[in-house]
């Protein structure tokens, strides 16, 4: 939720209200990555603007950007951008699925899994890319789970016994030319509405427009693009019958 721009923090209140510490909001403002406070007398204050940086900056970690690439993302922006600006570079920047990576063990592997997973069928998953090998503070080995939600169709592609090889090969495929598609999707998008925004000054006018858009362009690409596959999987099978 934005607050109000007249909204004056204390640096400790602004760090409260961000679930940041002092020192991080000072370490922050060191890098640039905060525009100075606005001053009383000795006493630098904080508003909506600040709240919202610290929001994106929060953002741009959780997607794994290093503190390199956060200040060229943010040198981007305009110091004095309204907090509803940085909301829209949120809303802009956020991910396609909620599904996040998480380290479980062996024995919450089974679990979730329903049955204790044979090594062939582990190596299976690693394969596919669902799960990861790593090795945690203590050295001891651990598995990262990359989607949850890709958990249970990892598990039933096992159950098909195909080679390793071939579900390596298929992988890679598929990242292949989805990762292409990602990448001109992106492109056109930002060609035909972004870059457009920002060369006419990002008006306020047309703020929500650009956050509607992308919003909306999530689920209606992800529909066009199981559409296309399926219809382009029955012309292969026209074609070869």
């Amino acid at each position: 939720m934005l607050r109000t721009v007249d909204e004056e923090l204390t640096i400790d209140e602004l760090a409260s209200r961000a679930g940041v510490t002092v020192r991080t909001v000072r370490f922050y403002a060191s890098r640039g990555l905060l525009p100075p406070p606005r001053l009383r007398g000795r006493v630098g204050l904080y508003g909506a603007d600040h709240l919202a940086r610290l929001d994106l900056i929060r953002e741009l970690q959780n997607l794994g950007f290093t503190l390199t690439a956060i200040e060229g993302h943010l040198e981007r922006i305009p110091e004095d951008a309204p907090p509803e600006e940085l909301a829209l570079q949120r809303a802009l920047l956020a991910p396609w699925t909620s599904d996040q990576a998480e380290e479980i063990d062996r024995a919450e592997l089974d679990r979730r899994a329903g049955r204790a997973l044979s090594d062939e069928e582990t190596e299976q998953l690693l394969t596919l890319g669902i799960l990861e090998r790593i090795t945690d503070d203590s050295g001891r080995e651990r598995l990262r789970l990359t989607s949850a939600s890709m958990l249970n169709v990892g598990l039933q592609i096992t159950e098909l016994q195909l080679p390793s090889e071939m579900l390596l090969q298929a992988k890679h495929i598929v990242e292949q030319h989805t990762s292409q598609m990602a990448g001109e999707l992106r492109e056109l998008f930002a060609a035909n509405v972004l870059r457009p925004y920002v060369e006419r000054g990002r008006p306020e006018s047309e703020r929500e427009r650009v956050r509607t858009a992308a919003d909306q362009l999530r689920p209606l690409t992800i529909q066009v693009l199981v559409n296309g596959f399926q219809r382009a999987v029955n012309e292969v099978i026209r074609n070869h019958v």
